[in-house]
């Protein structure tokens, strides 16, 4: 694991604080009355921390949205963020353990493969709050989130991964092909999320236009596809991104932070004219290299989410309930076609604006098990 960190925090310099703080025996920050932590809006002793998973800061994805939501949340407060990077999920309850360690009062987990760590950690310091990504922290799975103290960040994909499948749809009827293709990284709801929404976006343009584009890689009734098992930018991701583009796709859509660089390399060594759509971030602005190949990216606003929980905590406002972005908050939404919107089907901006509209007003709804 790897801790960034720009100065160190004050009065831990005590092994008794240190111990104190790991038995989770702590008193409820107050606010500041002179402003020497940042300003009179931030609380005293109020010290955000962020927890990556193993994909790290630099994944291009949503270890680095979220560590964008919290630097800009930390410039602005006037504070340092403690951030600890994993690399690998053996770091997970370690990098927990560092942060209430070190008195962090603001715990934020990216990603769902930190709740149970996050659970452990919530449980036993309950007068610290903790926000995690792409999870309910719901451990148990009762329906409920397992610690008052934890705040999820979901999102429902779906709704923005509809259009984005109407898109590669229309994108590949354009060029005669009619198939589109995807696959994951771990199958797990925050993945699979967007597969179901990719997948019924591709639907309603059949029913629309009378098409036949056909998708490759998922079935959303059965729960089945194409997955990695992991997040890694490996021989096994480039493997099953190739797996999908020998069924003859020209779209591709890579779930799972950085395993979209395997899809751009299996692309470009097939030469096939395929593009690939980003998810989490806008791929085109986040990596350049890749643009040439990304039609467009299905975005969460995780760097929002993370900075608004931020300034909340920081001014003793951290609300436990769980925050949900779909289309009509901006919580999801598609990016730019950027130089490939001269080359779209005509009318398909005016046809992807409408079909946003009647998602937010119910019209149409985007039906997914994996969504929150």
């Amino acid at each position: 694991m790897t801790i960034s960190r720009t100065k160190k925090l004050a009065g831990l310099a005590a092994a008794a604080s240190i111990a104190l703080a790991l038995a989770g025996c702590g008193s409820a920050p107050e606010p500041d009355a002179t402003g020497d932590a940042g300003g009179s809006d931030v609380v005293e002793g109020f010290q955000p921390c962020l927890i990556s998973d193993a994909g790290g800061w630099n994944d291009k994805s949503f270890n680095q949205s979220a560590k964008e939501g919290m630097d800009r949340a930390a410039e602005e407060l006037g504070i340092e963020p403690l951030e600890l990077e994993s690399t690998s999920e053996n770091d997970y309850a370690p990098n927990m353990e560092t942060a209430v360690a070190e008195g962090c009062t603001l715990i934020v987990a990216v990603g769902f493969n930190l709740a149970a760590a996050t659970v452990e950690s919530a449980t036993a310091n309950p007068d610290v709050n903790y926000a995690i990504i792409d999870d309910f922290a719901d451990t148990d799975f009762d329906g409920t989130t397992d610690a008052p103290n934890i705040k999820p960040l979901v999102f429902n994909t779906a709704e923005a991964a509809y259009l984005g499948g109407y898109a590669a749809a229309a994108w590949s009827a354009q060029s005669g092909v009619n198939k589109v293709g995807t696959f994951g990284g771990m199958q797990i709801p925050s993945v699979a999320v967007f597969m179901d929404g990719y997948q019924q976006g591709v639907e309603k343009y059949n029913e629309d236009k009378g098409g036949d584009v056909q998708v490759f890689g998922w079935d959303a009734e059965a729960q089945t596809g194409s997955f990695t098992g992991g997040f890694e930018a490996n021989d096994t991701a480039k493997q099953t991104a190739q797996g999908v583009l020998d069924q003859g796709v020209d779209v591709i859509l890579p779930v799972g932070g950085p395993i979209y660089q395997s899809a751009a390399a299996a692309i470009t060594d097939a030469g096939s004219g395929v593009v690939m759509l980003g998810v989490d971030k806008d791929l085109v602005v986040a990596d350049p290299d890749v643009a040439d190949l990304t039609l467009v990216s299905i975005m969460k606003a995780i760097d929002v989410a993370v900075y608004d929980a931020t300034v909340a905590a920081a001014a003793g406002d951290f609300d436990p309930e769980p925050y949900v972005g779909t289309l009509e908050n901006e919580g999801v939404k598609l990016s730019s076609f950027h130089d490939f919107e001269s080359q779209l089907p005509e009318g398909l901006l005016d046809e992807l604006t409408a079909l946003q509209e009647q998602i937010i007003a119910g019209d149409i709804v985007v039906e997914s098990t994996n969504s929150p």
